[in-house]
């Protein structure tokens, strides 16, 4: 198929489809027309996947389509069963399909975290390079704890900034080079502050402020560095998909799981702006962490286990990803 002919012969038809599709009011001829235009450009979509696979015009087209279908039909659920659905159903079934690389990527953290904190603790050479005697003694009798401001405003920039750092693991998932170096230079920093801490005797202080909030955070940033990592596999090895396919879908339910740890990390900010730092003896704050952190793998685990039974994937609806025809009645 000759891609740029045929878009050629049929644009005007799908310029006239989006033009009905968009009207507020049609008559009935115009309804005619639509039903008609949108039945013809259902089958240039699968003319089109069948023949000459763009995957910029199929996007294209498939959209078009879906607003064909929204103006013959109508919208067939309110908006608040589509937020029910992407919480209970959608959500859940993404990051329930990223669980083993979730785990894959925390035991690579750690045990890189624990190595270099043990290698500060133990080499001089090491924790000098920290900064000078009086520089660590000021950051570990004071600015470390200091940090750790309870309040509203500190939940929020603490939110958004973990939210820009898990983006950019995500986004830059299909280098795999970008999740990698996200991941290693995190666990070294985090890994040369316990370490450092350790040296002056304070590794005590140093977990009671850490995991309250750390426990949920650092696997927001476990799985967005195994959602970026997912995709770059499916570039490697799409397996029975076509290259192009498997990175759509697993593009698609990456998303899913960004838009799920925007609320994980909001619970990691409200846990870190208002319990790390208060007055709470340091158990009761590892409590409320743990807790925390249970609450997400009983959601990951109970809900992601039924919907992916029930053949969700986090990606879209086969119909709004583009991949079954549409058919009017």
């Amino acid at each position: 198929m000759d891609l740029d002919a045929y878009q050629a012969v049929h644009e005007p038809a799908w310029r006239r489809l989006d033009e009905l599709a968009g009207a507020r009011r049609r008559t009935g001829a115009e309804s005619d027309e639509l039903v008609r235009l949108y039945q013809a450009t259902a089958t240039d979509l699968s003319a089109i996947r069948s023949a000459a696979p763009d995957p910029e015009m199929i996007t294209r087209l498939s959209q078009l389509v879906a607003r064909g279908r929204a103006a013959i039909a109508g919208t067939h659920e309110p908006a608040w069963r589509d937020v029910t659905r992407f919480v209970v159903v959608t959500a859940p079934a993404a990051l329930y399909r990223l669980r083993w690389w979730t785990v894959a990527v925390m035991v690579a953290f750690v045990v890189t975290g624990v190595v270099a904190g043990v290698w500060v603790a133990t080499n001089p050479d090491a924790l000098a390079a920290m900064g000078t005697p009086a520089e660590r003694d000021q950051y570990v009798e004071q600015a470390f704890a200091e940090y750790y401001d309870p309040g509203a405003g500190f939940a929020a920039t603490v939110w958004t900034h973990n939210a820009f750092l898990t983006a950019i693991c995500i986004g830059t998932g299909i280098t795999g080079i970008g999740p990698l170096y996200f991941l290693y230079s995190n666990a070294v920093a985090v890994g040369n502050i316990g370490g450092m801490m350790a040296a002056h005797d304070a590794l005590d202080v140093f977990l009671s402020l850490i995991l309250p909030h750390g426990m949920l955070e650092l696997t927001a940033v476990f799985v967005a560095g195994a959602a970026g990592l997912k995709v770059f596999w499916a570039w490697v090895a799409p397996g029975p998909r076509t290259r192009a396919r498997a990175l759509a879908e697993e593009a698609r339910a990456l998303f899913t799981a960004a838009l799920a740890l925007v609320g994980v990390l909001a619970v990691s900010g409200l846990v870190e702006g208002f319990v790390t730092g208060s007055t709470l003896l340091w158990w009761v704050k590892i409590a409320i962490g743990a807790a925390a952190l249970a609450a997400f793998w009983v959601y990951t685990i109970v809900l992601g286990r039924r919907a992916v039974r029930s053949g969700e994937t986090g990606d879209l609806e086969a119909d709004r990803g583009g991949y079954v025809l549409a058919t009017a009645g």
